[in-house]
């Protein structure tokens, strides 16, 4: 009896697994839209993002603003980026992005509340990035959670961004962010 239901519950666990990592968007499918993104031209001086974290019912927990401070150097970038949440909080988290070589459209990210790298992909006017954040709690608890980032390029100064989260493989929430550059 046990080892029907451990059975079955696996059963129906392996066809969300597949279900999910079938619904993947190939970034190449923007690749024809225009502006054309350029990481190091769009991220270069000073931009301002305004965005909300929802939960996964759709429910907005938190809003913030940030400002970046984006550089480069020997094609290395560097995103300095300032959050204040709604709630006061500060937060600092800084980016050094790189190409791949021989890769054309490949980045690698890092940051020290990354795991490991983030791997990108620009096409067209998007960018797809996937990486686990390492969230901490208040409490002081770690949670790993997956992020599959898309960024497109609206006009030279503006570009949207929406982040699903996942741990485990479940939803467990969403960023959105409008980026300005000044």
């Amino acid at each position: 009896m046990l080892k029907g239901i451990l059975a079955r519950v696996a059963a129906v666990a392996a066809m969300v697994v597949l279900a999910t990592s079938c619904a993947a968007i190939d970034p190449q499918v923007y690749a024809e839209e225009k502006p054309t993104l350029d990481l190091q031209q769009y991220f270069n001086g000073t931009l301002v993002g305004h965005g909300l974290f929802m939960d996964r019912s759709g429910q907005v927990q938190r809003r913030f603003v940030v400002t970046i401070k984006a550089s480069w150097a020997g094609g290395v970038g560097t995103l300095d980026e300032d959050f204040v949440w709604s709630d006061g909080e500060k937060e600092r988290r800084v980016w050094t992005l790189r190409p791949v070589a021989g890769q054309p459209g490949r980045w690698t990210g890092t940051a020290a509340d990354v795991k490991g790298e983030a791997t990108g992909t620009v096409a067209g006017n998007a960018l797809n990035w996937s990486y686990t954040f390492m969230l901490r709690t208040k409490e002081g608890k770690r949670y790993d959670i997956d992020f599959d980032d898309w960024m497109f390029l609206v006009d030279e100064k503006v570009m949207l961004n929406r982040a699903v989260m996942t741990f485990w493989g479940f939803r467990v929430g969403e960023v959105l962010i409008s980026f300005t550059r000044t």
